[in-house]
């Protein structure tokens, strides 16, 4: 039995493509495979195709699996797509492929004996606890002319998941959160809608000096925060549950040691 792989850049247009023409071949699902990105070692009597990112192609994925499977189905898809498992691509198709075959598509997440499935739940509520701990942890500085600006260093790809909380919540100021792992950049002009910018346009902090503001209450929060703990009670192991170590080069308290 001949086995199709599909290669798709690693990312949601490119995965759904993968996805609409996998259906173009009306194969089996068994014999279908989605691959991001090129594999090490190509495998004996296997097809081997690149699917090039089709905007067009993924709105109508998109668009059928909101429909059919429903908007909670859909998030939890793009925040599989969002983690860095190479398997996410294949985890996603053949979820689709179960959730349309099923009588009630809409509690598709549910059936959690489909590995498949479970997958994707797994994928999914890892990148969702990742957003939440940047909404919690991520901190702006204040540049001279205004513009306050984040550094982030997520494990998978949130920035879109975090970005909307502070748009909801900052409407009016003009600010930018930056993915260092990515090299992307989240512009929210005051009073517009929020874009991303792909490494091309860098706004390096070095490049800009911090406002007085901004250093003064920088050395304040540092100082109270490395004050205010009471040394009998310190728990570094309960704070690294809460806190974990990696979140904290980001953040204005760790960096006043």
């Amino acid at each position: 039995m001949e086995e199709y792989y599909l290669i798709c850049e690693d990312s949601l247009e490119g995965i759904f493509t993968g996805i609409y023409n996998a259906y173009l071949k009306k194969k089996p699902h068994e014999q279908i495979h989605i691959c991001v990105g090129e594999e090490e070692n190509y495998r004996l009597f296997a097809v081997y195709e690149d699917c090039k990112a089709d905007e067009k192609k993924a709105a109508k994925v998109a668009g059928t699996i909101i429909r059919q499977l429903g908007e909670e189905a859909y998030l939890s898809i793009c925040r599989a797509l969002a983690a860095q498992d190479e398997d996410k691509g294949e985890a996603v198709y053949k979820t689709v492929a179960a959730g349309l075959c099923m009588k009630n598509r809409r509690q598709v997440m549910g059936c959690l004996q489909n590995p498949y499935i479970r997958r994707v739940f797994e994928l999914a509520r890892f990148t969702a606890n990742e957003a939440h701990y940047h909404v919690e942890f991520l901190r702006f500085k204040e540049f001279e002319n205004g513009i306050l600006y984040a550094v982030m260093g997520p494990k998978n790809n949130v920035l879109t998941f975090v970005v909307p909380h502070f748009a909801d919540r900052l409407p009016l100021e003009n600010f930018v959160i930056y993915d260092e792992i990515r090299n992307i950049y989240a512009m929210h002009p005051a009073g517009k809608e929020w874009y991303l910018v792909y490494g091309d346009e860098i706004i390096s902090q070095a490049e800009h000096s911090f406002s007085e503001g901004e250093k003064k209450y920088s050395e304040l929060f540092g100082c109270f925060f490395h004050t205010i703990a009471i040394k009998e009670r310190r728990n570094y192991k309960l704070q690294r549950n809460m806190l974990p170590i990696r979140y904290r080069e980001y953040m204005t308290e760790f960096q006043q040691n």
